[in-house]
């Protein structure tokens, strides 16, 4: 998930927020402020609820980020890198890439996420039963009373047995510890999160349409997303079971077709673009190094009369290095980034120096040739575009 805002790191691991957060957050000061806080402790002036309910919703948010800040470091123990950690409407999402080596790590990095969620519970928990025996007043309780319950929910609700939840996990580790079949034991979890997800669309619409609260629509949004997500999840699976073995240097184009820092935007046209059916090129420098890349579109933007004399490196687009692939990554590893990637394109390299570049249609050849028995060979003839 992209990240809108980035809000620092924590142990290296990128932290940040979706602009939806905002929303959530602003429903969730105005409900507290409102409805909760008066509610609970009636008397307060109105400015004394708003200001409570603006910093219950940053420790209700920090408490979120403290759930999937035990997932990622516990996967880090297990070698698994953490690409970012992003808050969002429906909670949080830690990015990681790669996979547990044993069942037991991917139960622990499951699990301990929902079990940070009921220990913070049971922290606001007795800070609001401390509150309440030295007589703090009844707002600060009920304030430490609703993170209480509402981290014991988040944590209970993970644990539901259906993916993409963390019991959905913890259901997958349990199956592959027992069977020893990851792949299995993911498609079955991912079925128990389809049929999960349904439920609480059910739920919710009976909530509306019978009880006529319009609460009743989150439960709908959560299940469509848990439903989408377990599909996601599956097929996921059946992607590590088809490309189990597959390098990226096994299916890469090489050489890639590319240009170079000092070329002058006509000459690249006349030379290479013209030549290749392809709209986005790797730019390398004269010592071969990768230095970003460059697009049709973007080159269209130069003036016609500064083309004869803007080079490549002049307008090139820089390269995130996190995009960068190495020829030994496994494919299935690489192959979400991929399919979900704006330009659904990536050049592997190796110390800087480009090896070849992958295509989202790479990857789809690499599932089909498994279907079929086979394993993909290398091409010898550059390319590199998105669809």
């Amino acid at each position: 998930m992209r990240q809108t805002v980035r809000l620092g790191r924590f142990a290296g691991i990128p932290i940040g927020v979706h602009w939806s957060v905002l929303v959530i957050m602003l429903l969730l000061v105005q409900g507290l402020a409102m409805v909760v806080l008066p509610g609970g402790s009636a008397g307060y002036p109105a400015a004394g609820y708003w200001s409570v309910a603006v910093i219950v919703a940053v420790v209700f948010l920090a408490a979120l980020l403290a759930h999937e800040l035990a997932h990622a470091l516990v996967a880090r123990h297990y070698g698994i890198r953490v690409r970012a950690i992003t808050l969002w409407l429906l909670g949080g999402v830690a990015e990681l890439d790669g996979e547990a080596p044993h069942a037991r790590g991917d139960l622990l990095i499951a699990v301990v996420g929902p079990l940070v969620s009921l220990a913070g519970a049971g922290v606001f928990a007795a800070g609001a039963a401390a509150a309440h025996a030295w007589g703090a007043g009844s707002l600060i309780v009920t304030a430490l009373s609703w993170l209480a319950v509402v981290n014991a929910t988040i944590g209970v609700f993970n644990l539901l047995p259906g993916t993409p939840l963390d019991g959905g996990r913890v259901l997958a580790a349990a199956l592959w510890w027992r069977s020893g079949d990851r792949a299995a034991a993911r498609r079955t979890a991912g079925r128990a999160g389809v049929l999960l997800g349904g439920l609480l669309i059910g739920f919710g619409l009976l909530e509306v349409f019978f009880i006529a609260n319009v609460g009743g629509l989150w439960l709908v949004l959560l299940g469509w997303f848990l439903r989408s997500a377990a599909r996601a999840e599956a097929t996921e699976a059946g992607l590590r079971t088809a490309l189990a073995g597959v390098r990226t240097g096994d299916v890469m184009t090489t050489p890639a077709v590319c240009g170079y820092t000092h070329q002058t935007i006509n000459n690249f046209v006349i030379d290479v673009a013209c030549r290749y059916p392809y709209r986005i090129f790797p730019v390398l420098d004269l010592d071969g190094r990768l230095t970003g890349l460059v697009s049709l579109t973007r080159l269209g933007r130069v003036p016609v009369g500064d083309r004869d004399r803007r080079r490549l490196g002049d307008v090139q687009a820089p390269i995130d290095p996190g995009s960068v692939l190495d020829p030994g990554t496994p494919l299935v590893d690489a192959a979400p980034a991929l399919l979900a990637g704006d330009h659904r394109w990536a050049p592997v390299a190796v110390d800087g120096r480009l090896s070849g570049v992958i295509t989202a249609g790479d990857v789809a050849r690499a599932v089909e040739l498994a279907t079929l028995g086979s394993t993909p060979r290398r091409s010898d003839h550059g390319v590199i575009a998105s669809p």
